[in-house]
C-alpha cells in the first residue's frame, strides 16, 4: 500500500517514525458527464471572471474571501511560517476508555505501519501497552493543510488511527426528535425485542453493496446491446399510517421463516426450528385399507394414488350365488392363511355343486312338460 504521509508518533520522549496508509478504499461505480447529442465528453475548464480566460494550475493560488467578498490572498509561505508541531508528528495527548469517543466524531481510517527497523521495539511497545491497558490514544495530527483529531487503537496486530472531528463540528440534535409525548406500549416493546431476537447477528463479512452490483449488472448488460427491462418496485408502505402490533408480529413471523429455510439449507441439517403439524386421527372403519400417497405433477396438479395393497370393497349383501362369490373373492383376494382358502375352495366348489344340481333340475322338468303334452292329446283323441 502506498503510503500518504511519513512522520513519527510521539510518545512523551520516545519518537516512532511510520508512514500513514489509508485503510479502507472506495468501490462506488463513477460516471462521466456526456453530451446527449452526440456523447461528446463534458469537461470543466477553470476560466478567470474577470477576463473569462482560462488559466492553467500554474496561475492559480489561494484566497481567504472575507465576508464583504474581499478576496486576501494566502500563500504556502505564509502558511508553512505557522506554529504547528504536529506537521510532522502524531502527538499523543491522552489515553481513555474506548467508550469515551462518541462515534459521531469517527472519520477517515488509517494503518500506521512502522517506518525502518528501528521503529519496529517502540512500536511493538506502544502496540501491546494499548491492548493490555484496553485503552485508545488520543492524538492531534496535521494532514492537508490542517491540524486534525485522531484516535489510535490495535487492529489484529497494527495500530490504527481513526480521523476525529472536532467536538465543535458535532452538530446538536436539535428538531429531530419526533414533536410532542409517544406513548409506547409494553406489548409493542416486547414484540420489538423478540423481532430483534429473530433477527440475531449477522457476519459482516458476509455484507456487500446490492446497488453496486446492479450497476455493475446493467453496465454489462448495456454494453453488450442487451434491453434491459426495469424491476417492479417493491411496496414501501408510501408513508401510510400501519398498524403497529400487526406489523411487528408480520415482520417476527417473516424472520422466524426466513431464518428457518436458511437453517434447512445447511449441510448440518440447520438449526431452523422445524414446522409440527398434528397427526390425524383414523377411524377403524378405515384403518384396514392401504395409505393413499400425494404427489405433485410438473404442471402443478395434485394427483392422489392408492396402493397396491388397497382392498376392494365388498359388494352390497345378497344371497345365493352371488353372496358365496363375494364371499370366495374376499377369501381369495385376502392375506390370509392356508385355512381360509382351503375353506374359500370348500365353499366354491358346494356352490358350483348346487348351481348345477338347480340347472339340471330345470332342464329336466322342462324336458317332461314337453314329453307329456303329445301323450294328452292322443288320450283325447
Amino acid at each position: 500500500m502506498r503510503s500518504i504521509w511519513n512522520g513519527a508518533i510521539s510518545f512523551g520522549l520516545v519518537s516512532i517514525p511510520v508512514k500513514l496508509v489509508n485503510a479502507t478504499e472506495n468501490h462506488s461505480i463513477s460516471f462521466r458527464q456526456i453530451h446527449l447529442a452526440d456523447g461528446g465528453r463534458i469537461r470543466y475548464r477553470k476560466v478567470c471572471e474577470l477576463d473569462e480566460e482560462e488559466v492553467s494550475g500554474g496561475e492559480i493560488g489561494k484566497a481567504y474571501e472575507d465576508a464583504d467578498g474581499t478576496m486576501i490572498p494566502i500563500t504556502d509561505e505564509d502558511l508553512a511560517q505557522l506554529p504547528l508541531p504536529t506537521a510532522k508528528t502524531i502527538e499523543i495527548v491522552a489515553f481513555v476508555p474506548a467508550d469515551r469517543i462518541d462515534p459521531l466524531q469517527m472519520d477517515a481510517a488509517y494503518y500506521l505501519s512502522a517506518n525502518g527497523v528501528p521503529a519496529a521495539k517502540p512500536y511493538t511497545l506502544l502496540r501491546e501497552a494499548l491492548k493490555r491497558s484496553d485503552r485508545v490514544a488520543v492524538a492531534k495530527y496535521a494532514l492537508r493543510g490542517r491540524e486534525r483529531l485522531g484516535m489510535l487503537r490495535v487492529v489484529d496486530d497494527v495500530i490504527a488511527m481513526h480521523g476525529l472531528l472536532w467536538p465543535d463540528e458535532i452538530r446538536a440534535p436539535e428538531d429531530a426528535a419526533p414533536d410532542g409525548d409517544v406513548t409506547v406500549r409494553d406489548a409493542e416493546l416486547d414484540l420489538a425485542e423478540a423481532l430483534m431476537d429473530t433477527l440475531g447477528e449477522v457476519d459482516m463479512d458476509s455484507l456487500h453493496d446490492d446497488y453496486r452490483e446492479a450497476v455493475e449488472e446493467l453496465v454489462a448488460a448495456k454494453a453488450a446491446g442487451e434491453i434491459v427491462l426495469p424491476d417492479e418496485p417493491e411496496d414501501t408502505g408510501d408513508g401510510k399510517v400501519i398498524d403497529l402490533i400487526a406489523a411487528l408480529e408480520n415482520s417476527v413471523r417473516a424472520a422466524r421463516k426466513s431464518r428457518n429455510a436458511e437453517g434447512a439449507g445447511d449441510d448440518d441439517g440447520g438449526s431452523g426450528m422445524a414446522d409440527v403439524h398434528p397427526i390425524k386421527k383414523t377411524s377403524s372403519k378405515t384403518s384396514g385399507t392401504a395409505k393413499k400417497t400425494t404427489h405433485r405433477t410438473p404442471t402443478g396438479k395434485t394427483v392422489t394414488r392408492s396402493g397396491s395393497s388397497t382392498a376392494k370393497k365388498s359388494a352390497p349383501k345378497s344371497t345365493g350365488a352371488k353372496k358365496s362369490t363375494s364371499t370366495t373373492k374376499k377369501s381369495a383376494g385376502s392375506a390370509g392363511s392356508a385355512g381360509s382358502r382351503t375353506a374359500a375352495k370348500k365353499t366354491a366348489k358346494k356352490t358350483a355343486t348346487k348351481t348345477a344340481t338347480k340347472k339340471r333340475a330345470a332342464s329336466s322338468g322342462g324336458t317332461t312338460a314337453k314329453k307329456t303334452a303329445p301323450s294328452r292329446k292322443r288320450t283325447s283323441a
